[in-house]
Parts: C-alpha cells; sequence; structure tokens
C-alpha cells in the first residue's frame, strides 16, 4: 500500500473527518494523520486517551521530525493559515499538496499581509508576523507540489493552479418524517458570513390564515400555476387549502445583535412559523438530528466576506460549507441567485420566498455515494504522487 500523511493543526476538523472516513476503506493507500490536541477535542479524544495506530498527536515544533520517520509518498496539510515557517520546510523536503479555503488570501502580497495587521485581530496578527513566519506565506503555497480546491468548479476556472479534492458524500440517505414544514439555517448566526437581516424580512411575509385554510404571502397575488408543497406533497396552482406550519431552526450559536434580532422576531413573527435558535455552540448530534429533519435547507450566504482582512467571494474564491452539508444529509439547499454553482441540489432564491422554498425537486445524489466519491479520491491522489 502506498503511505500518505494527512496534517491538520489548525482548523477545518470536518473536512479531516471525511477524509479520514473515506480513505479508511481504501485498498490502495495508507494514511496516517498529525493532529493538533484542537482537533483531537473534535474528534472526541480526551487529552490521555489511547490514539488509534495512524493518528498522532502533533505540534508545529514536533512535526517535521515526527513526518521524517517513515517514507511519505505524500503529504496534504489541511489547512495553511498559520505556522508557515514549518510548512515551508514540509513543502521544500516533502511531495505536499495543500488544500486552499481562501483564494484570495493564497494570492495575498507580503504587502497586503503586512497592511492587515493592523485592522484586526493586532496580537494574533503580530504573533503569526514574528513568530510563525506570516511573511513566508506565499513561499510555503509556492513550494507546495499541489493546490488542491473542495469545490469542482474552482479547478474548472483556473485547471492549470488548482486540483479538485473530492472529499464529500452522502452520510445519512434516510429523513424522518416531519408533522411540520422544516426549514434549517445552517451555521454560525452571524450577519458577515448570512444575511440574517433579509431572511428575517422575508420570513416576516408569510402569513397563514388557519380559520380560512389559505396560505397566502403580504405580497401581490400569485397566480394559479405556481408550484408549491402542501402537507409535503407537490400541488399546482394557487396556495389555497393548506393549513401546514412552518418550522424555521437557525441551526449555530447566535450572540450580540443576531441574537437580538432572533429574539425580536420571535416576539412578532407571523403566527404560523415557529422559530428554533441557540445561545451556545450546537453539539455534533444535535445539529446532525436536525439537519436529517430538513426538509430544505436554507443558505442566504452573503456573497463578500473576509479572511485575514481579504476580500473573498463566496462561489469564485471561497467555497461555502453549506455545500458539504446538503450532500452529507441529501438535502435540496437554497443559495442565493447569484451564487455561481452548477450542483443540481441547489435552488437559486430567486423571486419570493414561497417560490424557492417550497419548491420540490427530485436530485440524484448517487454521484455522492461513499463507494463512488472514494474511487475518485483514490484517483485524485494517485495523481499527485
Amino acid at each position: 500500500m502506498k503511505k500518505i500523511a494527512y496534517i491538520e493543526l489548525d482548523t477545518h476538523a470536518e473536512i479531516a473527518l471525511n477524509f479520514m472516513e473515506l480513505m479508511n476503506d481504501s485498498k490502495v493507500f495508507s494514511v496516517d494523520y498529525y493532529f493538533s490536541e484542537k482537533i483531537l477535542r473534535f474528534f472526541g479524544f480526551a487529552q490521555n486517551d489511547k490514539l488509534p495506530e495512524n493518528i498522532n498527536k502533533a505540534t508545529p515544533e514536533n512535526l517535521i521530525q515526527q513526518l521524517s520517520t517513515d517514507n511519505y509518498q505524500l503529504i496534504i496539510i489541511g489547512t495553511v493559515h498559520r505556522y508557515f515557517n514549518v510548512f515551508e520546510k514540509i513543502a521544500e523536503k516533502f511531495n505536499t499538496s495543500i488544500i486552499c479555503h481562501n483564494l484570495n488570501f493564497v494570492k495575498a502580497s507580503n504587502l497586503d499581509l503586512l497592511s492587515s495587521i493592523f485592522k484586526e485581530d493586532f496580537q494574533f496578527r503580530l504573533k503569526l508576523l514574528l513568530k510563525e513566519g506570516l511573511l513566508r506565506k506565499s513561499k510555503v503555497y509556492q513550494k507546495a507540489k499541489n493546490l488542491l480546491v473542495l469545490d469542482r468548479g474552482f479547478d474548472s476556472t483556473q485547471p492549470d493552479k488548482y486540483t479538485f479534492l473530492p472529499i464529500f458524500y452522502t452520510k445519512f440517505l434516510e429523513k424522518p418524517k416531519n408533522e411540520t414544514y422544516t426549514i434549517v439555517i445552517p451555521g454560525a448566526v452571524s450577519q458577515k458570513r448570512r444575511d440574517y437581516k433579509k431572511t428575517i424580512k422575508e420570513l416576516k411575509k408569510l402569513e397563514l390564515n388557519f380559520n380560512e385554510g389559505e396560505f397566502r404571502r403580504a405580497c401581490p397575488e400569485i397566480s394559479g400555476n405556481e408550484t408549491f408543497v402542501e402537507n409535503n406533497e407537490q400541488r399546482k396552482g394557487s396556495f389555497v387549502g393548506t393549513t401546514q406550519k412552518i418550522q424555521v431552526i437557525f441551526l449555530g450559536k447566535a450572540q450580540g445583535k443576531e441574537l437580538e434580532i432572533l429574539q425580536n422576531f420571535e416576539q412578532n413573527k407571523p403566527e404560523n412559523i415557529s422559530i428554533k435558535y441557540f445561545t451556545e455552540k450546537v453539539p455534533q448530534d444535535v445539529f446532525d438530528d436536525y439537519m436529517q429533519k430538513a426538509d430544505v435547507l436554507w443558505c442566504p450566504i452573503q456573497q463578500e466576506t473576509e479572511f485575514f482582512s481579504q476580500k473573498e467571494i463566496y462561489g469564485f474564491t471561497k467555497m461555502s460549507g453549506n455545500i458539504g452539508d446538503a450532500v452529507k444529509f441529501r438535502k435540496l439547499a437554497v443559495f442565493p441567485e447569484n451564487y455561481p454553482s452548477k450542483y443540481s441540489f441547489i435552488i437559486p432564491e430567486k423571486g419570493s420566498l414561497g417560490d424557492f422554498l417550497f419548491t420540490k425537486k427530485d436530485v440524484d445524489f448517487s454521484e455522492f455515494s461513499k463507494e463512488k466519491v472514494l474511487q475518485e479520491l483514490e484517483k485524485t491522489i494517485f495523481a499527485l504522487l
């Protein structure tokens, strides 16, 4: 078996987990993992737990020595957002591939990085500059043999620079039956990441008149030939005759102004809508449970965000983690109309709320089966050797 190593010292533990779950079934690759204590905690390991033979606790100080004890044909680094001085040495010494999460950060100049130090997180960024080789960032990416991306669209636009690494696969095939139509908005409740103000505004337009059994929207009259969902069945015509209630789950920690927005909406929401939100980090089992129950995912991501004060554009230079969520849980996902993905499970947020949130669509998720994704992943890794 060919020997490779996977390193994750920083973030993106869920991506490392996906890679590990897939490669556990590989008959051609043997993988050793080098994880920080932070990542090991995500996997449920306590500080003094005995680790599986192929999982190693690693620190920036001992990582290179650990890697040198074996003859790895490939090393994949899951995140290079810090420890640049260490990762540069690894890229020099080994056949290294790096997963890239923020493409404008990857190409940011040293001048861009220096000017960003003073914009926010000053103490942390100063530490990166003085102790972790921030200005070696570009050298790390240049010395890596391959740069990897997790969205198939990114490598098609720059095929000479990026290679698509398939790691998202469907884990949950069955969906519990809901009495209430359930909309899940996954991810930390942050206005910087998702447009919750617009989301609340749209939800306020929905109104259900139970006495007359009429589902209507507080907007211009709808035509009689629209597709809608009534009691989980697709029908044609206007929204007449339904008594369906709606549950909206804000599936991530809410705090500060965003929490105030949700609390205010809870007091002034339409009668037919119930909401649930969380003031602490959502445990993984709770997250998985609500995601399985979802009738649809609503992903109102902001088109622009920032990483290290560099502007990133979702769908162009940064992938939304909600893509992986939709694949993992086999769900339709509503994205902003301008999100450029061609995935068949994405529904554009076009028109009014009832037009996109209550749409039924048959999607074949078979291409995301564990077996097919593993085959494609193995083929990709062979090309990286």
